[in-house]
């Protein structure tokens, strides 16, 4: 069976390919790739030697051939000749009076097609200007609304971590993110560490929430009073590397210990001074679901990007 490659274009794009016609191919060289409609060209990310499914998807397209000299000048001229149509779209966005924002443009390689890539708040009604852009390139012309957060991928850049945007380095598919990842995390929710370069809630929320929220089932919640062998305090908060919990005795001094070390506890309800009692030898997390909190925090605005 033919090699399976990842081709990246321009904007951080990665497709499957084929190597149908077993060229001699190394990671990071350029590709001639079959295109939706003709020929386009790629950076060879890497070989794929696992499994993938291609199940309910298209077939990945053939890789045609390695770039060569003549293939990469043209190329490069292309990435040039971009930059223009760039100021030329913008120019013409104005004249149409469009409440629009072009991104990016990218033209395909053999020349048959011109994609402008844009973000509005609203639907836009560009036909006058694709009737305008097709009468001056005379080729397939295509304009593509984006999200914010495919603005960012597209144009680069680095986290607050100092890393490269996880959406421009690896990250596919936008996943749901609310500011309960956050909490789940003990993150403070001040939306400047939380936010991407997109002004969107980080994608790295989601990386470790799950290991938050199952280690965190093993231990009453913070905030309950624990009875151990060490003494008798208040949950302060959940060390979850280290599967422990810190706990404030009555000496204000902390305690560390792990959930089957916690012999008995009692959480305050909301109404009043009313507790709640569970005791046991170590603490049985089974049947015990606490109600997140409620997400109307004035300071964040709530965000799952569904309509990405």
């Amino acid at each position: 069976m033919a090699e399976l490659y990842l081709v990246e274009f321009k904007g951080a794009r990665r497709e499957f390919f084929y190597n149908t016609y077993y060229h001699s191919l190394s990671p990071f060289d350029y590709v001639i790739i079959q295109a939706e409609q003709g020929e386009d060209i790629g950076l060879l990310s890497k070989k794929i030697d696992t499994d993938v499914d291609f199940t309910g998807v298209s077939r990945p397209r053939s890789i045609l051939r390695p770039a060569g000299s003549t293939d990469r000048e043209r190329y490069e001229k292309l990435r040039r000749d971009e930059i223009e149509l760039k100021k030329e779209v913008d120019r013409l966005v104005g004249r149409h009076g469009l409440d629009m924002k072009v991104i990016d443009v990218e033209c395909q390689f053999d020349g048959s097609k011109i994609t402008y890539y844009f973000v509005a708040d609203h639907r836009v009604d560009f036909r006058a200007l694709v009737r305008d852009l097709a009468s001056r390139h005379k080729t397939r012309i295509e304009l593509r609304q984006i999200g914010v957060r495919d603005e960012a991928r597209r144009v680069g850049g680095f986290g607050i971590c100092g890393r490269e945007q996880c959406c421009t380095a690896h990250i596919r598919d936008f996943a749901p993110i609310s500011t309960q990842h956050a909490r789940d995390q003990d993150l403070s929710l001040n939306p400047s560490k939380i936010s991407g370069n997109c002004g969107r809630l980080l994608c790295c929320l989601r990386y470790e929430a799950e290991l938050y929220i199952a280690a965190k089932k093993n231990f009453p919640p913070v905030g309950s009073q624990a009875q151990t062998k060490q003494g008798k305090g208040v949950i302060d908060r959940i060390d979850v590397f280290n599967e422990e919990a810190i706990i404030i005795d009555e000496s204000n001094m902390p305690i560390r210990v792990r959930a089957d070390q916690i012999i008995d506890w009692e959480k305050a309800t909301s109404r009043g001074r009313k507790t709640e009692r569970k005791k046991s030898v170590g603490y049985d997390p089974e049947g015990e679901e606490e109600a997140g909190p409620a997400l109307d925090d004035p300071e964040i605005q709530e965000n799952s990007d569904k309509e990405e």
